[in-house]
């Protein structure tokens, strides 16, 4: 150790100590010990010693006061914690900050590299009301350093994301290695500035996730980036520094955006009411927010699933025979060579993501029309746009290929460079030749008195069908099959789905006429078969039983659920079919099947180590929180159980079988019935016994998943030692031993992460507790699982022992899926 560190360390020893204090600010060899804090002036922020998660190591830390879990904004020394209570923070008469590990006189961490030289002066460090903790000379404003230029994996409202031209700081985000590890992890974010400045995720060196350019108003494709009540946006490139930041309009908000161990980028609103976290916005909506899944020359559209990628106007698939099996990275090719610079022209694109921006050129006095003969100019020009859409000014050029292009409900238009014939090929109904106006307003008047005429007969024959087949039924089953078409065509209309109507000899068809060799299984609802249509779709059709105690409200419950919802974590629906007297659901094909088939079978099971699961209940959780809080409707399922968790080709985990699940109005959190409906091991018990049921039914049941995931065992019919007899029992016994590892599937002993999975356990106890108000919301599952804050202890849960049991009467034909319970 050289002179200097032994002076400073001597300092510390010798410094006057006091107990447990709270301080506002911190003078020259003032100090903060394990135990003290340091607050700001509003009390909103607080730093001190603090341990993440299950870890014991010690770090200093900045994090909001009074909010449970524990909620980190700030690491000083994540990279080399403290593993006892010996720390100590310290301002010496310099200037610096040091973290102190005092039980073996070691600097753990200090910002003498970071600080400016000042020759004479008095410091002072303070944590302002931003959570910025600052050090400036006493009595001045200018700060010596701040914790804002040093970002962790929280960006704050106030700090810049970006690069500082001059100094040569690169203001990013890092994630946490894990919960438990606030050392750097896989994902960083940042403001890429080559070409126009643009946001990235990466992992690793690789692009994960682009927003950008900036617009004027926001960077192209950031979902809610609009003007609120909380916060405001700025942007800004000049010669010294290229940033991005937000400033809160009402200063008592908490509003944080985090990088998340697992990549998942969110803003966070802290909700005082119900004193828990809100998901405000998460940056990965769906699949078309993977970094250039489409290619060069591709666009990639949600909506669309599952073919979510098509050749963009004027381009062709690269590979065709690749494309039509869904491997989009080879993109598109031209249809046309180009002719520059006589046989070229531009198609413009509306509503798409502007493409990747790092080989573009740029100029912000230019107005659109000039960048229109610039780049018409300049033959290796293959796009351009405005860079403001408030003023249509600025000119942005693309000298590349286009990649990561998407479709977004934004006003910014993208001229493309095509040959003159395609560009005919995709506008000539809409040229606007002043010699052909005339015509072209006959045309559309006469097209739209067509399609008027149209419209009229279709629903005239539609009338006439639905006239004649009340007439001719014969049957009250059949009349019900008639009504649902109706009702379900109108709320069609009325919720702006877009589903298919299949016909009979189509599904018949692509199933091999329901071939036992196409049979995936049966459930209540009925058998379901694997089908490939004519276009190469591989589907999977849920065909409703003549005997199913799932009748045809159930059918037309689950199309009108799933209809409405779109979420990576739920299974896609694509159609239906109600013909004679059959009734069928069309989905998306899920090639692994269900969870049920994974953890509950001895040899597939060992496929999926503790990762794949981990995975798995994160996708869960994310599925529920989505149903609960980010749809457009509050929606209960009631029957979440791991046979309706369907897998993807990757293992990505989806929830299905909306049949009984039920929505709630706005302010509605619960209700009551007398039909108690859901499968035995997963039904909460204020839903069993009183026929009570809210969002948190869904979270008892999702607690009982995860302990199944974890341990590869159902809680149905459970035995092994006379003190637990059921899988709850079992965890809430080895939990109470404090051996709660015990209860991980042998499969994957050698793979997982104990910290995680004694934090999974607890959380999926939490999740089962007897009282529903005791049960954590999903919202608050999601920061549990995502933050390393610590758990409140569980309380016993429900359904400890078989005697506790209400009495069942099963109504379901196949004793799987569908139960009546009477209640007491």
């Amino acid at each position: 150790m050289d002179n200097f560190h032994k002076y400073l360390l001597l300092g510390v020893l010798f410094s006057i100590l006091s107990t447990t204090t709270v301080q506002v600010t911190l003078t020259a060899d003032q100090v903060i010990r394990d135990g003290d804090t340091l607050v700001s002036d509003d009390q909103m922020y607080e730093l001190g010693f603090f341990s993440p998660g299950t870890s014991t190591n010690r770090y200093l830390g900045i994090w909001y006061t009074n909010i449970s879990p524990q909620t980190v904004v700030w690491v000083a020394n994540r990279e080399t914690p403290i593993t006892d209570s010996s720390g100590v923070f310290r301002l010496d008469t310099n200037g610096f900050l040091l973290v102190i590990a005092a039980s073996n006189n070691t600097i753990v961490w200090s910002s003498i590299n970071d600080l400016v030289s000042v020759t004479t002066f008095i410091p002072e460090a303070e944590l302002l009301n931003s959570g910025n903790l600052v050090v400036r000379e006493m009595g001045r404003e200018n700060f010596i350093w701040q914790s804002f230029d040093y970002l962790g994996d929280t960006f704050l409202p106030g700090m810049k994301l970006g690069k500082d031209f001059v100094s040569g700081r690169d203001w990013r985000l890092t994630s946490w290695k894990n919960v438990n590890d606030p050392s750097s992890g896989r994902y960083i974010m940042f403001l890429d500035t080559q070409g126009f400045p643009q946001i990235f995720e990466e992992r690793g060196s690789i692009s994960i996730l682009r927003f950008g350019p900036w617009n004027g108003e926001r960077f192209s494709g950031l979902p809610i980036h609009t003007l609120n009540s909380i916060n405001t946006h700025e942007f800004v490139y000049d010669d010294k520094e290229a940033f991005y930041r937000t400033t809160l309009v009402n200063k008592s908000v908490r509003s944080p955006v985090k990088l998340l161990p697992d990549g998942t980028w969110l803003r966070y609103n802290w909700n005082e009411p119900t004193q828990e976290w809100s998901i405000y916005w998460k940056a990965y909506t769906d699949m078309c927010s993977n970094y250039g899944l489409c290619g060069k020359y591709g666009k990639c559209d949600p909506y669309s699933s599952p073919v979510l990628c098509s050749c963009m106007e004027g381009f062709e698939p690269q590979n065709l025979n690749e494309w039509n099996a869904s491997v989009w990275s080879g993109g598109c090719r031209r249809k046309t060579p180009l002719k520059c610079p006589n046989g070229d022209g531009f198609q413009v694109f509306k509503n798409v993501k502007m493409p990747d921006a790092r080989w573009s050129l740029y100029n912000r006095s230019m107005t659109l029309d000039d960048c229109a003969a610039a780049c018409t100019r300049n033959c290796s020009c293959t796009a351009y746009t405005n860079i403001d859409i408030r003023t249509g000014n600025g000119c942005l050029m693309w000298f590349n290929d286009l990649v990561d292009v998407r479709t977004v409900d934004e006003s910014q238009d993208l001229y493309v460079r095509l040959a003159l014939s395609d560009i005919t090929t995709v506008t000539e109904s809409t040229s606007k030749s002043s010699s052909n106006n005339k015509r072209e307003r006959i045309i559309v008047m006469l097209s739209i008195s067509s399609s008027l005429g149209i419209v009229i007969l279709i629903l005239a024959l539609f009338y006439i069908r639905i006239k004649k087949k009340k007439q001719l039924a014969k049957t009250s089953d059949e009349r019900v099959q008639i009504s649902v078409d109706e009702e379900y065509y109108m709320e069609s209309k009325d919720d702006d789905t877009e589903l298919s109507s299949f016909s009979l000899s189509k599904i018949s068809k692509a199933t091999n006429y329901f071939a036992d060799d196409m049979k995936l299984g049966e459930g209540g609802f009925g058998p379901v078969y694997k089908g490939v249509l004519d276009d190469g779709r591989e589907i999977a059709v849920k065909r409703l039983s003549k005997t199913s105690s799932q009748g045809i409200v159930e059918f037309k419950n689950e199309v009108k659920f799933i209809a409405k919802l779109q979420h990576r974590n739920l299974v896609k629906l694509l159609g239906y079919c109600i013909q004679g007297d059959g009734s069928m659901l069309v989905y998306e094909y899920m090639p692994n099947e269900s969870l049920e088939k994974f953890i509950f079978d001895q040899t597939r099971s060992s496929k999926l180590n503790w990762s794949d699961r981990f995975h798995i209940i994160h996708g869960i959780a994310r599925g529920l929180l989505y149903l609960h809080q980010d749809s457009r409707f509050k929606i209960v399922h009631r029957d979440l159980k791991a046979s309706n968790i369907l897998l993807d080709a990757e293992m990505n985990p989806r929830i299905s079988d909306f049949g009984l699940a039920r929505m709630f109005k706005e302010h509605e959190n619960q209700a009551n019935t007398n039909n108690i409906v859901g499968t035995l091991g997963y039904i909460s018990p204020e839903y069993a016994v009183l026929g009570t049921f809210s969002e948190k039914s869904d979270v008892f049941s999702f607690g009982v998943l995860v302990l199944e995931i974890v341990s590869g065992k159902k809680n149905r019919g459970f035995t092994r030692e006379k003190e637990s007899n059921n899988l709850l029992a079992l965890a809430w016994r080895l939990y109470q031993e404090g051996k709660a590892v015990e209860l991980v599937s042998a499969d994957m002993l050698d793979s997982c992460v104990v910290s995680e999975v004694v934090r999974t356990i607890h959380i999926g106890l939490l999740c089962v507790q007897n009282y529903a108000s005791d049960r954590p919301t999903m919202s608050s599952v999601h920061l549990m699982f995502d933050q390393n804050g610590a758990l409140p202890p569980p309380k016993q849960p429900a359904f400890f022992g078989i005697s506790s049991l209400p009495i069942i009467q099963p109504i379901s034909i196949n004793d799987v899926t569908l139960t009546s319970l009477e209640p007491r």
